[in-house]
């Protein structure tokens, strides 16, 4: 018998119960659910208590064996803004025991807290990481923090997003560049710095036009995992169907990464047009771990989508 708890009305230890399976019979999508509903105590509580709590019980979920759980809450201490986060979050990238994708979470998620502190770390790790994933995430995770110190991040014109995510780069500036055209180009080149790409990424998604959503389509022919599990991020907040195809595409295709997979499966659940279903019920199945667990929480999502629900509590981590 499966362990029921009205997740909306529960109390922080309760939340905590859910989000680490105490009982051990706790479907993913309510432990996704109870993360979300820390989360939203974490960042909004005027209560430092109960800040403090919520935090440390979404960081106890960081011994759980489930990739794909771990790190949407390293994803998600991130997106709380609280520089009280960022002890966690060292410990996780520093672990080399954690999976690849809970560690560059970790790093992205420094970046979004803006912690300075961590700049030493996330410098020690860009040299020295042997995964080019953690590598170019701690990349990303430095310039983020240098820019929110810089005389840039004041000035520049930024376009109003429809967006709430803390993303790994801002959009590119809208007196720079705004033409979809060049945009792509800027995307695709290999010889842009890393973060100026990703700027060019969210400034497509800002703009969020179909040409715009077939320009970012461009960058899943990418070699770097990291770069094209973004792409997959985008698209589903994005929600526009002309990405389903590529989507498809990239969650069929054995040889991409799982974090690329995993984030094209949660994209397609945000879609939740008729022909994602059956799609997304094909992997339940697959051999990957991180992909399996996904399309359950991506069905969870189209349910939603599907629903007369108002709202789904997530956010689809990046």
């Amino acid at each position: 018998m499966t362990t029921e708890i009205d997740i909306d009305s529960a109390s922080l230890e309760q939340l905590r119960d859910v989000l680490v399976n105490k009982s051990g019979d706790i479907k993913l999508a309510n432990r996704f659910r109870a993360l979300f509903n820390l989360k939203c105590i974490g960042a909004e509580s005027q209560v430092p208590e109960d800040v403090s709590k919520a935090l440390k019980y979404i960081a106890e979920c960081f011994q759980d064996d489930s990739e794909l759980l771990k790190h949407e809450v390293a994803y998600v201490l991130g997106q709380t803004k609280k520089l009280e986060a960022a002890p966690y979050l060292r410990d996780v990238l520093k672990n080399d025991q954690q999976q690849c994708m809970v560690r560059h979470e970790a790093a992205e998620a420094l970046g979004a807290i803006g912690d300075v502190e961590s700049l030493e770390l996330l410098q020690d790790y860009f040299k020295n990481d042997p995964l080019i994933e953690i590598r170019q995430t701690c990349e990303l995770a430095i310039e983020r923090i240098k820019w929110e110190q810089s005389e840039a991040s004041k000035t520049e014109k930024l376009e109003t997003s429809a967006y709430t995510s803390i993303d790994p780069a801002p959009p590119m500036a809208t007196d720079v560049e705004s033409k979809v055209e060049k945009l792509q180009q800027i995307l695709n080149d290999q010889d842009t710095p890393l973060f100026e790409r990703y700027r060019a990424m969210f400034r497509l998604r800002d703009l969020g036009t179909d040409e715009a959503c077939l320009a970012l389509a461009s960058g899943f022919a990418d070699e770097s995992a990291l770069f094209k599990h973004e792409i997959a991020y985008v698209f589903g907040q994005l929600c526009n169907p002309v990405t389903v195809p590529s989507l498809i595409k990239v969650l069929k295709d054995e040889s991409e990464a799982g974090m690329v997979r995993h984030e094209a499966a949660e994209a397609l659940g945000s879609i939740a047009t008729d022909e994602c279903l059956p799609v997304l019920e094909s992997f339940l199945n697959d051999k990957e771990t991180v992909v399996r667990e996904s399309a359950v929480v991506a069905l969870d999502m189209y349910e939603y989508e599907n629903s007369t629900e108002m709202e789904y509590a997530t956010i689809k981590s990046n």
